[in-house]
């Protein structure tokens, strides 16, 4: 087998981040996913550099394993090939607002009269039950509304910052890809296709709010809100004599080894503070301010093999560079160069984790726009001249350069 997904046919009409990276996960478990796009391409391709292609590398990144077809589903004849694709797919997916799928009539009464056992799986911003239904969102506003940037200043940055990483986009696309994995099981079981709404916003209010409801979690409240050690000021990377190191400190045995290893075993039979970790959590700026200023005695070197050999949690500080040279990482694999019909050598990432059977695997790499439009359009049963007036209208297009 591909892949525990192979034989799955999933149609994918998302674009920008979260539904592309739902759906390239749903790809590297051996679906075929057929990326619609309108005829401007899904704005990542343009996103970075782009060396003669329309292939920037957030693109490339989020779209391995799919084929591209071009559809202008604001055509009729674009519209009409899209439901002629839909009707032996397994899932259909999309991470526009359902006013827009209800606009081009492509809402879910619509499509499950044409295909009954599809799975209609929409991501967006807001549940569709709430004043908010209608708003917009984007990453960074999903974090705002959910309290991440006032968290980081709690925490300790000057001003509210957001995470310079995609995490609202990146979390709702893995519950997106668990909730079409799992549909895909129920319908196994009773045959029945369904809608999911998968919303941004409460999705992520519940992975904010799981570390940080703390005392409002009861009624009446046993005390504010925030996770302590998580707020503290010096949760961070380290600073040691010559750079920074990441390093966790956390239950009593790390605590017993760390002061033992620092001749200071006496803290622990006579300061209480360290005793556990409902104590240490109480006074946590001042248990992690004590580890900075102990740890900033050593250079990076000597902290990493002493923390290591006495089985405390340690890592160094990467930045991206240095990441991309890990030891670690080059040890398995992890990054290769690959070489991309289109885009020239690119560095290529692997899927994550070992599977005893149905392994998962990159077969395709990331398509240029249209690249497989006639090709797909060719499986719904569209002839030669059929395609040809598809292509004559602008209806789709099709790369110059031959599929995979």
């Amino acid at each position: 087998m591909a892949g525990p997904l192979q034989g799955v046919r999933i149609i994918d009409m998302t674009s920008v981040l979260m539904g592309p990276f739902a759906a390239q996960l749903l790809g590297d478990f051996g679906a075929d996913i057929i990326k619609v796009e309108a005829p401007q391409g899904d704005i990542t391709r343009f996103i970075g550099p782009q060396p003669g292609t329309s292939l920037g590398p957030i693109f490339l990144h989020i779209n391995r394993n799919k084929r591209s077809i071009v559809l202008d589903l604001k055509q009729e004849a674009g519209r009409e090939a899209l439901l002629k694709l839909i009707e032996d797919a397994d899932v259909l997916m999309y991470n526009v607002r359902p006013q827009a799928m209800r606009r081009l009539q492509l809402d879910y009464g619509q499509v499950a009269r044409i295909n009954p056992r599809i799975i209609y799986v929409g991501a967006f911003g807001f549940d569709q039950r709430g004043p908010y239904a209608a708003k917009p969102a984007y990453d960074d506003l999903i974090q705002g509304a959910v309290g991440v940037p006032a968290l980081a200043q709690r925490a300790g940055t000057d001003v509210p910052r957001y995470t310079p990483a995609n995490i609202a986009d990146r979390t709702v696309g893995l519950r997106m890809a668990n909730s079409i994995c799992a549909a895909l099981y129920f319908r196994e079981r009773s045959g029945k296709g369904q809608s999911i709404e998968v919303p941004m916003f409460e999705t992520m209010v519940e992975y904010v709010t799981g570390d940080h409801m703390a005392g409002l979690t009861y009624d009446p409240p046993a005390g504010p809100t925030g996770y302590a050690r998580l707020l503290a000021r010096e949760r961070r990377p380290y600073a040691t004599s010559d750079g920074h190191i990441c390093a966790v400190v956390y239950n009593d045995n790390h605590w017993r080894s760390f002061l033992q290893l620092i001749g200071h075993f006496d803290i622990w039979e006579n300061d209480a503070r360290f005793h556990n970790i409902a104590n240490r959590t109480r006074h946590i700026d001042e248990v992690y301010g004590f580890l900075a200023e102990i740890i900033r005695t050593r250079s990076s070197a000597e902290w990493l093999e002493l923390l290591e050999r006495a089985d405390i949690p340690v890592m160094p500080m990467h930045d991206m560079d240095s990441l991309l040279q890990d030891p670690h990482l080059n040890a398995i694999g992890f990054f290769s160069t690959v070489e991309h019909p289109r885009a020239g050598k690119i560095r290529s990432m692997a899927i994550p984790g070992r599977w005893s059977e149905s392994e998962p695997a990159i077969t395709r790499h990331a398509p240029e726009l249209g690249e497989h439009s006639t090709e797909i359009l060719r499986e719904a049963g569209y002839g030669e001249a059929a395609i040809e007036q598809l292509l004559e209208s602008g209806v789709t297009r099709q790369h110059p350069m031959p599929a995979d």
